[in-house]
């Protein structure tokens, strides 16, 4: 079995590499100190199971695992946590496999022997259970197979275009099945709502102008493109741009 090994602590993975080289049987064929690098180094590696912290800087193993799960064959996930015993309440509810810290050898033995995909439903079920349940830091495009990851931060804009929702960036644009709902609920404090089929980072907002035809458009730090803004959500936008703050 090919174990990646994901932990933001150099300890904790010597000390994984050590355990698994006693159990025997199992091959490690990376380490990743992140959730980013842990899905680039999943679509390179192939592993088979991820054993892999929960909190790490950056992108944290939920979030992680949210993103491993659109892979047509993702691998297995077992956790490994330092989190108390309420909040592993929610692994055990949910028949996940997790290792508490610091981790036992037959432990180790005993959740690999039973390794199993994690799914949608479980993670949900275990984010919302959290006192901050996280939001994602990067959003994930599946290309050819493969998973490009784009931090929220890069997106300039969300546009639904018929079922899919393009992800703009100034350099890019990708397709993702999505909906602007869903994307408006969790990233509703970073995106500003303009119209029914589009969702503009604040960040990138350069000013709101009236076009030719009198209607109000979005114009944007670099992209050369403006955005219509609906008569629904023309209120609200141009409060936001009174109301803005200065550095916006």
């Amino acid at each position: 079995m090919r174990v990646l090994i994901v932990d933001d602590e150099k300890l904790a993975r010597d000390r994984l590499r050590e355990l698994l080289s006693d159990i025997g049987g199992y091959a490690v064929v990376g380490e990743a100190m992140n959730g980013a690098e842990a899905v680039e180094k999943t679509a390179d590696l192939n592993p088979d199971v991820l054993l892999m912290d929960i909190r790490m800087p950056g992108m944290d193993g939920l979030e992680a695992a949210m993103h491993l799960m659109g892979m047509d064959t993702p691998p297995s996930v077992i956790f490994t946590t330092a989190y108390d015993q309420h909040a592993l309440d929610a692994f055990e509810v949910n028949a996940v496999d997790y290792l508490l810290k610091p981790i036992r050898k037959d432990r180790l033995a005993n959740a690999l022997s039973k390794a199993r995909k994690l799914t949608a439903k479980q993670l949900q079920e275990i984010s919302q259970s959290q006192k901050e349940p996280p939001t994602r830091t990067h959003i994930s495009v599946h290309l050819r197979g493969n998973i490009r990851l784009v931090p929220v931060p890069e997106i300039v804009y969300f546009l639904a275009d018929s079922k899919y929702v393009v992800v703009r960036t100034p350099t890019e644009e990708h397709l993702i099945e999505d909906s602007l709902i869903n994307l408006e609920r969790e990233f509703g404090d970073r995106f500003l709502r303009i119209h029914r089929n589009a969702l503009v980072s604040t960040t990138y907002i350069k000013g709101i102008e009236k076009s030719p035809a009198g209607t109000w458009q979005v114009s944007l730090k670099d992209v050369d493109k403006k955005l219509d803004v609906s008569r629904r959500h023309t209120a609200s936008v141009r409060r936001w741009a009174r109301n803005r703050p200065a550095t916006a």
